[in-house]
């Protein structure tokens, strides 16, 4: 028997010394999200940033990593290679995407900006006013890649619009130069996104009641604008890793909704070049024109028209030649929101 108990008392004894070689149990282990933004870190990426340093994301698993990117579109590329899980891009482009490269798995999981911020940008002093027809005669900067440029045939379409008989101007320019040649009269009016070009004219000196913000979507464009984005390969392997992520990120939008200057914090810590009071006006510009829309107050952050996406599409159609139209449930896929009442922004 004393020679049992001995035995016993040797094997705890190695066990107790293995355990104190291993050290402690590891914490439950964190999954890890690869997630990109559509742009710099600038006021409009505060939901996230917010969601990410409050600890919502770890508070449901995750280890979510956010980088920048260079454009609406570049998420698209991004999460359609493989190289993030997640993004947040122009849901229009995924369309064209989808259509170009059918055999890519993505989709738009959550809807962010329920207006896009699509605008043709003039200035009152070069006769643009809030009216379509004060873009006769005029001269335009059009940026080829821009997104915002991306739309015109539709804004054509459902203004009745003739460039011809209009007799309207397009020079291609750069983005770099897109709100200089604008602020220096070279031309009357640019397209781009109203937060941006807006915030860049003033920072060059042109006055706030001379600048005119043309929203597409208060004249007949009914596209949805940034979503949140998914490899289809990523939501079949870590569904409530998706899950986890839209509730904290509803969380932390919450946050910026209740409190924008401590929000756009969260923001300026990470851009070495951004200024508050400028990037806090770009966040409540996007808070009230593109995300707490009227339809986002009555019916929760995320979700959709099912018969305006539909126009949507058919929208899209108008800029390009669809090779197979999609259907609405190939481009958008609620399954991952939490419940409607869960989704109130304020």
């Amino acid at each position: 028997m004393a020679r049992v108990l001995r035995s016993a008392f040797k094997v705890l004894r190695l066990a107790a010394a293995a355990f104190a070689l291993a050290g402690p149990l590891p914490a439950s282990a964190q999954t890890p999200v690869r997630f990109t933004l559509d742009w710099r870190f600038e006021g409009p990426a505060a939901p996230f940033t917010v969601a990410l340093d409050k600890g919502y994301f770890k508070a449901e698993g995750l280890d979510v990593t956010i980088d920048p990117a260079a454009g609406s579109r570049e998420p698209i590329s991004r999460v359609g290679s493989g190289t993030y899980d997640m993004g947040f891009g122009d849901v229009n482009s995924l369309v064209r995407f989808r259509d170009e490269n059918p055999t890519v798995g993505m989709k738009a999981v959550m809807i962010l900006y329920d207006r896009p911020p699509f605008a043709i940008i003039g200035r009152r002093s070069r006769g643009i006013t809030e009216e379509v027809s004060s873009l006769r005669g005029r001269k335009f900067g059009a940026p080829a890649a821009d997104s915002a440029y991306a739309q015109w045939p539709i804004f054509k379409a459902v203004n009745n619009i003739d460039e011809a008989e209009w007799r309207m101007r397009f020079e291609n320019v750069g983005f770099p130069v897109r709100e200089p040649m604008l602020a220096q009269g070279e031309v009357d009016a640019v397209f781009g996104f109203s937060m941006s070009s807006y915030m860049n004219l003033k920072s060059r000196g042109v006055p706030a009641d001379d600048i005119v913000v043309m929203l597409m979507s208060d004249h007949g464009v009914d596209l949805y604008g940034n979503a949140i984005l998914v490899s289809q390969k990523f939501a079949a392997e870590k569904p409530e890793a998706v899950k986890g992520f839209l509730r904290a990120l509803i969380k932390g939008l919450r946050d910026t909704i209740r409190d924008p200057s401590a929000a756009v914090d969260t923001v300026i810590k990470r851009n070495d070049v951004a200024r508050k009071e400028v990037e806090l006006e770009r966040l409540q510009m996007v808070l009230k024109q593109n995300i707490v829309t009227p339809w986002v107050q009555a019916n929760g952050v995320g979700g959709i028209d099912r018969a305006r996406f539909e126009k949507a599409l058919d929208q899209i159609g108008l800029t390009f030649t669809y090779k197979n139209k999609p259907k609405t449930e190939e481009v958008f896929d609620d399954r991952f929101l939490p419940p409607a009442e869960e989704r109130k922004a304020n």
